[in-house]
C-alpha cells in the first residue's frame, strides 16, 4: 500500500511538472459563426494541437442574441468559457456589461510585426482604452448584381447612383429572368428595425465615399450636410418615388431581404464576404457579380465598407487564460487564417492562398474594392442606439408617407436630432 501511494504520488508529481501544453486541456470558444465556424475553429485548433499536444479546441455557437445573454450570464457568474468571438462591437456591449474582458493588447504585443493590420483595423479593436479583440476577420460587404440579368437587360455593372437606377429600372420592367411574369425588382433592402434601416443607409453612405452616417465623434448631426442629404434622399426615393423595392420592405428584416435576394426576385443587394461561399454553390449559383457601392459623388471614389471587424477576446476568469491568450494569437497564424478564409469568407492576413477560390470570393480576399471602414458610433457616443431608434421611426414615417419636400424634411429632421443628442447628453 505504501508502494502503491509512493507511486501515485510520483506520477502526480510528474504529470504537475509537465509543460501546460502537454497536459489535455480542452479550451472552450463560444461564437455565432453557425456551422461554418464551428467547421472553422476545428481546422484551426487541430493546427494548434501540433505545437500544443493534448490541447482541443471546442467551439459552440450561439444564435446572436442568445450569445449576447450566455457570454453576459456567464462571465458575470465565473462560469466563463475561455474565449469568446463575434464582431467588434459586440463584444465591446459584453465590455460595457461586464468590465470583465482581458486587455489584449500584451496579446497583439507578443505577435511582434503584424504589417497585415491597418491602424483602422486596431482601432476599431479598442475600446475605453483596452483593445477588448485581436482583429481576426474583416466584415467586407460590396454591391452584388445579377450577372445573367445584367446581360438579359444590355448593361455592365453600375458604377454610378445614375447607373444603378437605370439599371434596377430595367429589372423592373424588362423581365431580366425570363419568366414571363413581373415578379422581379431592381434592390433588396430592409427596414423593419433600426439596425436594418440605418444598416442600409450606412452602406449606400459609406459606400459613396462619405462617413459618419447620422452623428460624427463630436456629436454633430450629419444628415443635413449637404452630401450626406443627397444620399438620404436618393435613397427614401427608392422606396417611395422609383418604387424599386418589394411594396413589403417596409417590414424586411435581414431573413426576409435574404428571402427575396436568394428566391431570385432581387437585381441588387448586398453581398456579405460571409454569404459568397453558399451563393455561389446553391441559391444564385454564381449568378452575381461583386463590386463597390454606386458612386453619388465624382470626386470622391465609391467603395466596399468595411462593416465591422470579427475578433477573439479572452475574459479575465477564462478558465485556462495562458493557453486561451495563445490560441487567440494562433488564430492570426496564416494556417488558421487560410482556415477562416476558406470556411468563414474572411480573414486579415494578405499573404494567403486564394487561386481556388471563385472570382467573388477572390475579390473579397484580396480586397479589391478601395476599403471605407463603418465607424460603429456606439463606440465614441454610448447614446446612439436610442438615437438611431429615433431617426428609425421618423424614416419609417416618410417611406410610409412620403413628405412632399424632403430638403425641409431632412432639415426638421436634423433638428430633431440635435435636440435628441442635447437630450440624451444632458448632465
Amino acid at each position: 500500500m505504501t508502494r502503491l501511494t509512493a507511486l501515485l504520488g510520483s506520477a502526480a508529481f510528474m504529470l504537475a511538472a509537465l509543460p501546460a501544453q502537454a497536459q489535455a486541456q480542452e479550451l472552450v470558444i463560444w461564437h455565432d459563426l453557425g456551422d461554418n465556424g464551428v467547421k472553422w475553429f476545428a481546422a484551426a485548433g487541430e493546427a494548434f494541437a501540433k505545437e500544443n499536444p493534448g490541447v482541443t479546441i471546442t467551439s459552440v455557437s450561439f444564435p446572436t442574441d442568445q450569445w449576447f445573454g450566455r457570454v453576459i450570464g456567464a462571465i458575470n457568474t465565473d462560469t466563463a468559457p475561455d474565449l469568446i468571438y463575434n464582431n467588434y462591437e459586440r463584444v465591446i456591449r459584453i465590455e460595457t456589461q461586464t468590465e470583465r474582458l482581458m486587455d489584449m493588447s500584451d496579446a497583439l504585443a507578443g505577435l511582434g510585426e503584424v504589417p497585415f493590420l491597418s491602424e483602422a483595423d486596431l482601432s476599431v479593436a479598442s475600446y475605453d482604452g483596452k483593445m477588448v479583440i485581436l482583429p481576426v476577420q474583416r466584415v467586407q460587404m460590396g454591391f452584388g448584381v445579377r450577372g445573367s440579368w445584367l446581360e438579359a437587360v444590355g448593361e455592365s455593372f453600375p458604377a454610378t447612383w445614375e447607373d444603378a437606377k437605370r439599371v434596377a429600372g430595367k429589372f423592373m420592367t424588362e423581365d431580366p429572368d425570363g419568366n414571363g411574369q413581373a415578379d422581379t425588382f431592381g434592390f433588396a433592402l430592409q427596414a423593419a428595425n433600426p439596425r436594418d434601416l440605418i444598416h442600409m443607409l450606412d452602406l449606400f453612405t459609406f459606400g459613396a465615399g462619405l462617413r459618419h452616417t447620422v452623428v460624427d465623434p463630436e456629436g454633430n448631426v450629419m444628415i443635413d450636410d449637404p452630401r450626406h442629404a443627397a444620399v438620404l434622399k436618393e435613397f427614401l426615393r427608392t422606396f417611395a418615388d422609383y418604387k424599386l423595392v418589394t411594396p413589403d420592405t417596409i417590414n424586411h428584416s435581414f431573413g426576409e431581404m435574404y428571402q427575396v435576394i436568394e428566391g431570385g426576385r432581387a437585381g441588387m443587394f448586398r453581398v456579405g464576404d460571409w454569404n459568397v461561399r453558399k451563393w455561389d454553390s446553391e441559391a444564385l449559383n454564381g449568378d452575381f457579380l461583386v463590386g463597390p457601392w454606386p458612386a453619388h459623388f465624382e470626386d470622391l471614389d465609391n467603395a466596399v465598407v468595411i462593416g465591422g471587424m470579427r475578433g477573439v477576446s479572452v475574459p479575465e476568469n477564462s478558465p485556462h487564460r495562458d493557453i486561451a491568450v495563445e490560441f487567440a494569437q494562433f488564430l492570426l497564424s496564416s494556417e488558421a487564417q487560410q482556415a477562416a478564409l476558406e470556411n468563414v469568407g474572411a480573414a486579415v492576413r494578405n499573404d494567403l492562398e486564394v487561386s481556388d477560390l471563385s472570382e467573388r470570393r477572390r475579390y473579397f480576399a484580396e480586397a479589391q474594392g478601395r476599403l471605407n471602414a463603418y465607424d460603429f458610433p456606439e463606440s465614441f457616443a454610448p447614446y446612439y442606439p436610442e438615437l438611431e431608434a429615433t431617426f428609425h421611426r421618423i424614416l419609417l414615417d416618410a417611406i410610409a408617407n412620403p413628405p412632399a419636400d424632403l430638403d425641409a424634411f431632412i432639415a426638421e429632421t436634423a433638428a430633431t436630432l440635435r435636440d435628441e443628442v442635447a437630450r440624451l447628453t444632458q448632465g
